[in-house]
């Protein structure tokens, strides 16, 4: 199998893109600053799971159709940019709670973690993405492609959890000092859909 060194250093550089800010990251941050770390860790949950497919799309030659097919690949992006919208349409729509009623209006954890995979799978620059960076680090050589592919997408989901996890508690911890001013909520969910405009965006002008 790859090399412990090269497995190292594929992890480092794997918690180093975690931290390069991203669509994946903001969306966590932004989860987690309006309803808790409880929130940003359901939907880093869904991300990985996400990123499970991905690896699969690459190991099994899935994402060399998004990366030759205009047609698959806008296809993808424009449902996941009409993802986003509609997801900036519920911030905009949320109203304020405090105390003990907000709880009430969180959403459920199967809500949140469905969240991550759609956010994720609907993204087809991870795919690509995916397909050019996970070869550089295998090696003919050393076995089978498919179990070099599943191993360095598996410690690629561990990098991915332990830094967006780190973001969920921190964010979670600054949301819940501000979460009872109705103000301050008011204004974390129009900043939510913000960003949550600007990633579709970011989505529909994307390049294969």
């Amino acid at each position: 199998m790859i090399e412990t060194k090269i497995l190292l250093m594929f992890f480092t550089t794997s918690i180093l893109l975690a931290l390069s800010p991203g669509p994946d990251n903001l969306f966590v941050m932004t989860q987690a600053a309006q309803q808790g770390r409880r929130a940003g860790l359901l939907v880093t949950l869904g991300l990985c799971t996400g990123l499970l497919v991905h690896t699969a799309a690459v190991t099994f030659g899935i994402a060399a159709l998004f990366k030759a097919s205009a047609a698959a690949f806008t296809i993808l992006k424009f449902t996941g940019a009409g993802y986003l919208l509609y997801l900036a349409v519920l911030s905009m729509r949320a109203g304020t709670a405090t105390g003990a009623t907000t709880a009430a209006v969180r959403l459920g954890s199967a809500a949140l973690y469905r969240r991550g995979i759609i956010m994720n799978i609907t993204n087809p620059k991870v795919s690509i993405f995916f397909l050019a960076f996970l070869p550089q680090f295998v090696d003919p050589s050393k076995g089978p492609l498919h179990l070099q592919f599943l191993l360095l997408g598996g410690i690629f989901i561990v990098a991915t959890i332990i830094v967006f996890g780190a973001i969920s508690i921190l964010a979670g911890v600054f949301g819940e000092r501000f979460r009872e001013s109705a103000f301050v909520q008011k204004v974390l969910n129009r900043a939510a859909a913000g960003i949550f405009a600007g990633l579709a965006l970011k989505l529909v002008l994307a390049q294969r």
